[in-house]
């Protein structure tokens, strides 16, 4: 983990005048206006809105996926829109965590071949990189279960072995769009817990899209979008 940039005062991530505007034919498609957001090393932050807002898009530029139209997103000390693709996705790799609404588990894998896929662009030896990896699946209660395939495990399952791919290489921010989106209440309120627990006991930025308010107050903060514009 990192520290936040020291000319952030403390914020992990900075958004100023972002605009993003997509392009169909010779239309132009306006997805977010004028955002300006902060979010601290450390904190929890929960981001609302109806669909079509614009939240998963919002996400997409603080996770280095896209690239702001205008305005700049700075996020652990670097200007995303400044890097080219190679360094930009040598920084996702090194800084974000995905977790996804519907997993995004390879098939093939096991539930340790999984979790195990960041750490394959790092340098780690294989032992250590067993080590985390049983680690990881230990802290989303899963040890037991590594040798299975997605299609042998519930819903429930399927996430936290998400999270813990997420987090095995210790990212310095994780993002998570709709975490408990395609979960029944029982296994959202685990998937919810267990982000808790990453925030609290392990000091994870946590930046999360959701719908649910129930799950949204698990956070520190929330902020709504509405038709691209952000409203705390």
């Amino acid at each position: 983990m990192i520290d936040a940039d020291p000319a952030s005062n403390g914020h992990l991530v900075r958004l100023r005048d972002v605009h993003k505007v997509y392009h169909r034919d010779k239309i132009e498609i306006p997805v977010l206006a004028g955002i300006n957001l902060d979010v601290k090393q450390g904190e929890f932050l929960a981001l609302m809105g109806p669909s079509g807002s614009g939240k998963s898009t919002l996400l997409n530029l603080i996770a280095g996926i896209d690239r702001p139209t205008q305005g700049e997103v700075r996020v652990a000390g670097e200007s995303l829109g400044e890097l080219g693709s190679s360094k930009l996705a040598a920084w996702r790799a090194r800084h974000v965590g995905f977790i996804f609404q519907l997993y995004n588990l390879i098939p093939v894998l096991t539930a340790y071949q999984n979790a195990e896929l960041p750490l394959l662009l790092t340098r780690l030896s294989a032992a250590e990189r067993r080590k985390r990896v049983l680690l990881a699946l230990g802290l989303v209660g899963l040890e037991d279960r590594a040798g299975h395939f997605p299609r042998q495990l519930s819903g429930g399952e399927e996430q936290r072995v998400a999270i813990a791919r997420a987090f095995v290489a210790d990212p310095t921010l994780l993002v998570a769009d709709e975490p408990t989106g395609d979960l029944d209440a029982k296994n959202a309120e685990e998937i919810l817990v267990l982000l808790q627990r990453l925030h609290r006991e392990m000091g994870k930025t946590i930046i999360m899209v959701t719908h649910d308010p129930h799950a949204a107050e698990r956070a520190d903060h929330t902020v709504h979008l509405d038709k691209g514009v952000l409203k705390t």
